[in-house]
């Protein structure tokens, strides 16, 4: 294996971009990857715009950086990967009544999944990305994990919390100590045309942001239909959902009803295809029980710490005791209340900027 090549997951952006770039200043022998546009509409027409599912717009942008630097440029194919493991994933936690976190799950399964298969094949020790985190690795224990990056309003280290010891142990990432303008200043000076390039917001193959609108394609696909059913408050029915999958824990607006004190989705019930509602105090709550656990920094959390947890991605964060259950599920234990804990999303622990370990809310 050679320890001196490194294959870059090239979005078509500037992060991806500048990393490329980073790694051959470095002395790094350097090639792009691009997973290609998931087409996961059969009648999705192949677009030249970035705002499309099946858009090759990031494939040229990518293409043309690789020219720009020199480097061999790959192409992989993952789409019936992508959306038997990720898209229908992602339906099916809606209608169970959970709000789920795909990048969570597509980071490790199908990114890195398929830029270590093409590293092997290619003789390629390490691969990288353009998320702004850092890997290190504890000298004594031996384990991987991973550290906040350095600007604190682009750390992406939430989203990477399912990486496996092996992946962490294989993966360099150039910008953990950069923030976002630095980065664009490196993107101009190495002449990259993509140095201006807005960056992403939405789901990947969701790049409307419509969710409801998306939901309600996939099932009709086969053959279902998501019915209308009761808002209950206080064990009575004070109006009518439009679909309970299109409802969020926390979620005020869009209700349609009228009552003299706001109210707030507070459960989900798909059974009963109820959406229940309550005032914001019956949002708060001061534990919670994580599962699919993926320990990082221990191999056993040690129980007589406090770390700093956050149920969101843009969450700050909220000081707790942790510890793993006799069922190997994680309980948080807040030092104060939290609002709208959310099943399906993503609870990740920290140690000062350390990641300790993450899960997946019951």
């Amino acid at each position: 294996m050679n320890y001196k090549k490194v294959l870059v997951g090239m979005s078509g952006g500037v992060d991806s971009s500048v990393s490329a770039a980073l790694l051959l200043e470095q002395g790094y022998e350097v090639s792009g990857l691009t997973i290609t546009p998931f087409k996961i509409d059969d009648d999705c027409q192949v677009k030249l715009r970035e705002r499309s599912c099946c858009s090759f717009k990031s494939v040229i942008d990518a293409n043309d950086v690789c020219k720009k630097l020199g480097i061999e440029h790959y192409l992989i194919d993952l789409t019936e990967a992508f959306r038997k493991n990720i898209v229908e994933d992602f339906v099916n936690e809606y209608l169970t009544g959970r709000t789920p976190n795909p990048c969570v799950k597509c980071n490790p399964a199908i990114k890195w999944g398929g830029m270590l298969e093409k590293a092997d094949s290619i003789d390629a020790n390490f691969v990288s990305t353009g998320h702004y985190a850092k890997v290190n690795i504890d000298e004594n224990s031996g384990r991987y994990y991973l550290t906040k990056g350095e600007d604190s309003n682009k750390d992406q280290s939430y989203f990477l919390w399912k990486m496996s010891q092996e992946q962490l142990s294989r993966t360099i990432f150039p910008l953990g100590d950069l923030h976002k303008n630095e980065t664009r200043e490196i993107a101009k000076r190495f002449e990259l045309t993509v140095h201006s390039k807005a960056d992403s917001q939405e789901v990947c193959f969701i790049p409307d942001n419509n969710y409801h609108g998306f939901l309600k394609k996939q099932l009709n696909k086969v053959g279902k239909s998501i019915p209308e059913g009761d808002i209950v408050y206080d064990g009575k029915v004070v109006g009518r959902h439009s679909g309970y999958p299109f409802y969020t824990i926390g979620q005020r607006k869009g209700l349609g009803i009228s009552h003299p004190e706001p109210l707030y989705v507070k459960n989900i019930i798909p059974e009963n295809n109820i959406v229940e509602v309550g005032p914001i105090e019956e949002l708060f709550s001061q534990t919670l029980i994580a599962a699919d656990l993926n320990l990082m920094k221990y191999s056993i959390i040690p129980e007589d710490k406090i770390y700093q947890v956050k149920i969101r991605y843009k969450d700050i964060g909220a000081e707790a005791h942790c510890k793993i259950t006799d069922d190997g599920n994680m309980l948080v234990d807040f030092l104060s209340n939290r609002k709208a804990i959310t099943p399906g999303q993503t609870v990740v622990v920290y140690e000062g900027d350390d990641l300790v370990a993450g899960g997946v809310i019951k």
